[in-house]
């Protein structure tokens, strides 16, 4: 482990021994704002904690063991010191790696819940019911992590599936694993709108932005517009009879959220809010990236809806991810909502990147 890294775990083992201490001080009790805080970044340290707790453990007795095999005059305690010797080695060099990871730059939406924006794309028809089965797909795998979807906005398509549709997607760490599916989906399938059965190839665009806060996106009312009109379609009772689907428009930039698919004016108004504020924060971040040319863009892709990122092949039941050269044959299961090989991949192929991307500064 180089000087760097034993650097940065020697500092957060000192803030974790100053954390504890305050924890234990009888002043800070009565203090329910510092006590929560310092909980809170107290169990942020401590799974590195405890690893470099270990790894020092298990260094001491590597250091023990090579004395043992140097000194020791027993042959057969000189075997033993060897044996263990090569378990501990083996045990160091997992937890040299697991450190590593745990030390990589955290981003800082991770933990946020995500909007999802699916749209059909090149295809007509077609596109739009492979949204619709896209729609699907991320609703099975929310469904098996226990996480809540609410749908924002909808524009059904009359040949099936959707145009457009936003929905949020609520639970642990939804943005950590859901991030890398921005991007251009293709499809290749026999289309059920084809009467002459040949495959034809067509896309959909998938964005995938953080949830805000309104501290994280300021908003001025008076940079708003905001109108009502008539819901139509699906939604109940209330649709066409009140003005209360609510479409709101933030003038500086253009950008419009709209929202129809609540039970009530006030219900469509926050969940407008919602996208508008993901929208406006993937904006602000596209703007601020541009601006920084020499910020490297990762090859596991920039997010942008553009860009052509998978490939789903019914006719060979194969799905391809391009990103990371990721090819199953076993597409059938995947849109069931088995994307936990795909995306641990991109999660894996990610924090490979970072690491070499540490390297090559302390280089």
């Amino acid at each position: 482990m180089n000087a760097k890294t034993l650097e940065a775990l020697n500092v957060i083992e000192k803030r974790v021994n100053m954390i504890d201490s305050k924890l234990q001080d009888e002043a800070n009790l009565s203090d329910i704002k510092l006590l929560t805080e310092l909980n809170k970044e107290r169990s942020s340290l401590e799974s590195i904690y405890n690893e470099y707790l270990e790894y020092k453990k298990i260094k001491s007795d590597l250091d023990e063991a090579n004395y043992m095999l140097k000194n020791e005059k027993d042959a057969e305690l000189k075997q033993l010191a060897k044996s263990e010797l090569q378990d501990l080695e083996e045990k160091i060099e997992t937890l040299e790696k697991n450190i590593e990871l745990l030390l990589l730059p955290k981003d800082p939406n991770d933990d946020k819940n995500v909007v999802f924006e699916i749209r059909g794309a090149a295809g007509g028809d077609e596109a739009n019911i492979f949204a619709g089965d896209l729609f699907r797909l991320y609703t099975r795998y929310a469904e098996k992590n226990n996480w809540k979807v609410e749908v924002l906005e909808e524009s059904e398509s009359t040949a099936g599936g959707f145009s457009q549709i936003s929905f949020m997607v609520k639970g642990d760490n939804v943005y950590s694993k859901m991030k890398f599916e921005s991007g251009s989906h293709r499809v290749q399938r026999v289309p059920k709108t084809e009467s002459k059965g040949r495959i034809q190839t067509s896309t959909a665009t998938v964005a995938v932005l953080p949830e805000v806060s309104d501290l994280e996106v300021d908003i001025k009312l008076s940079d708003l517009r905001i109108d009502t009109y008539r819901s139509s379609g699906a939604g109940g009772q209330h649709v066409n009879t009140t003005d209360s689907a609510v479409r709101v428009t933030h003038i500086p930039t253009g950008i419009v959220a709209s929202s129809q698919d609540g039970r009530s004016q006030h219900d469509n108004k926050d969940k407008a809010m919602t996208m508008l504020r993901a929208r406006i924060y993937e904006y602000e971040l596209q703007k601020k990236q541009e601006q920084e040319a020499s910020q490297r863009k990762s090859a596991v892709g920039t997010g942008a809806r553009s860009e052509k990122i998978r490939t789903y092949n019914y006719p060979q039941n194969r799905i391809t991810d391009h990103r990371i050269n990721l090819t199953l044959s076993k597409l059938d299961q995947v849109m069931e909502g088995n994307l936990e090989e795909i995306i641990d991949g991109l999660i894996k192929n990610h924090q490979k990147e970072l690491i070499a991307e540490q390297i090559n500064e302390d280089n």
